[in-house]
């Protein structure tokens, strides 16, 4: 199924109605060593979640007919002390959904809020690697390409996205919990003004591909982009980079800012998706190694 860019930008543009939205815990009985608090109730106000002690995944599916098979799981940032759920978890769901692709925002615990019991390089990471091998233990259940289920951060979550992408993230074949025994290497991932945690000195040579999407006066995430994009050169792993000159940090999906670059990062986006064969497989570009 060809999907030109001005064919996706009207996609964007149409009106999606969601097929389905369902709240999943990542574990039916709560977060391994701290089920006594999976009852204990986030606390939502205006933007932002947290007093997450039961992450959960929330499915966003687009309408069968504009369905590509294609997943990806949202990583909201927020400092670790909180979630901004609904410009970086909802508002990409539903951007996602009108491309076609499933979503699958993510809330995980959080390692730097007041009182907090969890470890960043621990549990967010668990809460990481468990969505991703969540999602592909459903993706019969969910019309999902196993192979085709990428992550997506913004800012702490783009840390999330990286301890998922970088690390230690293969199957373990003689798990107890068959969602375990999935892999949880995501197909791609996308970078949107990451922080610097789960980002290796070192990219490695069988690396998700990555979209990666920053403004340069946005000081922190743009030098961790800049190395992101140098990490991936050297790699020879395919990559493709936004830097605008201005938008500063948490810009979300941009639809409130008054810069015209930044409104429509989005369709960047959705651009690479399909230039890359995540949308339509029988696209795919023939790999190639940079020199």
């Amino acid at each position: 199924m060809k999907r030109s860019p001005w064919i996706l930008a009207l996609i964007a543009l149409s009106p999606v109605a969601v097929r389905a939205q369902e709240e999943i815990p990542l574990w039916p009985k709560g977060a391994p060593g701290f089920e006594d608090r999976r009852s204990e109730a986030p606390v939502a106000k205006d933007y932002y979640i947290r007093n997450i002690h039961n992450p959960t995944i929330t499915a966003y599916l687009p309408p069968k007919d504009r369905a590509t098979g294609a997943a990806v799981v949202i990583c909201p940032g927020g400092g670790h002390r909180l979630l901004v759920f609904n410009g970086e978890g909802v508002e990409p769901a539903k951007y996602l959904n009108s491309i076609g692709v499933a979503a699958f925002a993510l809330k995980y615990r959080l390692g730097r809020e007041e009182h907090t019991p969890y470890q960043i390089d621990k549990h967010a990471r668990e809460d990481g690697l468990r969505a991703m091998r969540l999602v592909r233990s459903r993706a019969h259940e969910w019309g999902l390409d196993p192979n085709r289920v990428g992550v997506m951060g913004f800012s702490a979550g783009g840390e999330v996205a990286g301890m998922v992408s970088y690390s230690e993230n293969a199957a373990n074949t003689t798990a107890a919990d068959p969602i375990d025994r999935e892999n949880a290497r995501p197909d791609f991932v996308v970078m949107i003004y990451p922080g610097p945690l789960g980002i290796p000195k070192v990219i490695p040579k069988d690396a998700p591909p990555a979209f990666l999407l920053v403004a340069n006066d946005d000081q922190g995430a743009s030098g961790t982009i800049t190395r992101m994009l140098t990490g991936y050169r050297e790699a020879g792993v395919s990559v493709e980079a936004h830097v605008f000159a201005h938008g500063g940090h948490g810009f979300n999906m941009g639809g409130r800012s008054k810069l015209a670059s930044v409104k429509k990062w989005p369709e960047r986006l959705a651009e690479w998706m399909d230039d890359n064969g995540i949308l339509d497989p029988a696209k795919k570009p023939a790999p190639k190694r940079l020199l």
